[in-house]
Formats: C-alpha cells, structure tokens, sequence
C-alpha cells in the first residue's frame, strides 16, 4: 500500500492540490493520504491575531493554537481535501487521531522547550490497526489531519511527518508499504535557492553529513528523522519529492525523480 503525506504549498495552490489530487486518487490498491496545513494555520492565526511561534520546524502549541489549530486541520483543511477526493472518483473519509481511536499520543514532556499541547506517539503499539484496516477494507481511503488524542479527552497537535511514519510503520505489520513525503520541492535540495539540485539519494552517513554542513534545516529535519524511523520499522520505501511526480513512483523504466531514502 501507499502512504502519501502532502503539504508544503501545496495546499494553499489550488490548481496544484488540485492536480495532485486527481493523481493520488489513480493510484491502485489500499491508499492513506496525510496532510499538513501549517501555512493555512498561520496565516488565519495571524488574521486572529495568533503568531505562530516554531522551534526547528514544530509549532509550539498553546491552549489558543490548539483551537486554532483543531479548526484548521481538523475542519476547514481536512474536508476541502476530502471533498475535492470524492470529487475525483476516491471515496475518502476524513479523521484525526481521536476517530476510531486511530492514534493514541502522550503531550509531549516539558524539557529544552516547552511545545504546550504537542503529542508525541510512541511507536506502532499507539495505533489502532484494526480500525484502520477495516476501514480500508470497506473501500474507503483515509485522509487523517496532523491532531491525535491522548484517550483523556483532549486533543494534540502532532506533526503531519510523524504520522505519515507511525501509520506507515504500523501498517507495515500488514502490506508492503511505500511512504512518499510530497510537497512544492523536486526532493531534498543541495541548495535551497535551486530547484534542480535534487539529492537523489540520502542514508544515514550522507544525512548526517547534510545536517554537519547546514543543509539540511528546519522543517526538513524532522521530515528525515521520520523517514529513517520508518525504514528501521519495517517500511519498504521512504521517497521525498514533489506533489507532479507522484505517479511516477509506479514506473519502473526509471527511477523515481525525487530523493529515495535507505538505510544504505
């Protein structure tokens, strides 16, 4: 099966989303789609009069960002992508963590930073598989937003990577599983400020050597970490690149034009 997690520009690009939409929804077998919205977020939260505060790529998440938050994923986010699915054919069904219980977190502890209502989730034993089989197994494709629930009531913002590599993970207990991180860059970029200096492909020396150089930063960091976690877990492939070159990860004359990610 295939995980896609999408966002970057992507979701606020509506023909973009648009074009990436009507791919995703061709691609064959069981598929889960996870979305982001970070950008969405900040930009009604400064309309609220909410700065959005980061700490290497996390938002932290006070008890207003989390109403924020909860509004912008879980509802104005999630049933636009939702809807623009059924639109297309692929008949999705909108959740967070807390529907089915699907993803158990833990607020994360107070150390360096305080990140306010983050949750972290604790591995593949957080999700709840059987729930989400049986959804797929009913012909329906789940579109999670970044939020889980701590199974005492109260919701968590967690980062949209980190879920994309716990389901995936999980679920690789029962499929072969392909996990592509797609957003506005062509992969993980040598240089920022070019577009074609994809690096096709990274393990764990040459990361390391990227983060010891400044090159990879912010956002991207926790994107890898969630990538190497995956392949270490049982995921079958890690791919990062743009939303256009989806499909292409289905053509095996070629290979994939983003970054591929191994342990090797």
């Amino acid at each position: 099966m295939i995980i896609v997690k999408i966002g970057g520009n992507i979701l606020d690009n509506p023909e973009r989303l648009r074009r990436f939409l009507v791919d995703f929804s061709k691609l064959q077998g069981p598929k889960l789609l996870v979305h982001g919205g970070g950008k969405i977020a900040s930009a009604i939260g400064q309309r609220l009069g909410i700065t959005p505060v980061m700490v290497e790529g996390r938002r932290v998440t006070d008890a207003e960002t989390l109403e924020l938050v909860t509004m912008v994923y879980g509802g104005l986010v999630n049933k636009q992508v939702v809807a623009q699915l059924q639109a297309v054919g692929c008949n999705a069904i909108g959740m967070t963590g807390a529907d089915a219980n699907a993803i158990l977190a833990t607020k994360r502890p107070v150390r360096e930073v305080d990140y306010g209502f983050a949750g972290d989730v604790a591995g593949k034993e957080s999700i709840n598989i059987t729930a989400i089989v049986a959804i797929l197994q009913a012909g329906l494709t789940p579109v999670f937003a970044p939020l889980t629930h701590d199974g005492n009531g109260s919701l968590l913002n967690t980062n949209a990577d980190t879920i994309a590599s716990v389901l995936a993970t999980a679920l690789a207990t029962k499929h072969k599983v392909t996990l592509v991180y797609c957003f506005e860059k062509k992969g993980v970029l040598a240089n920022a400020d070019d577009d074609d200096s994809v690096i096709a492909h990274i393990n764990p020396e040459k990361y390391k050597e990227l983060k010891e150089e400044g090159v990879v930063t912010a956002g991207m960091v926790p994107k890898l970490d969630n990538a190497f976690a995956a392949l270490h877990q049982g995921v079958s492939d890690v791919l990062i690149g743009e939303a256009e070159a989806l499909l292409s990860i289905k053509e095996t004359d070629k290979p994939y034009a983003g970054t591929t990610i191994s342990l090797e």
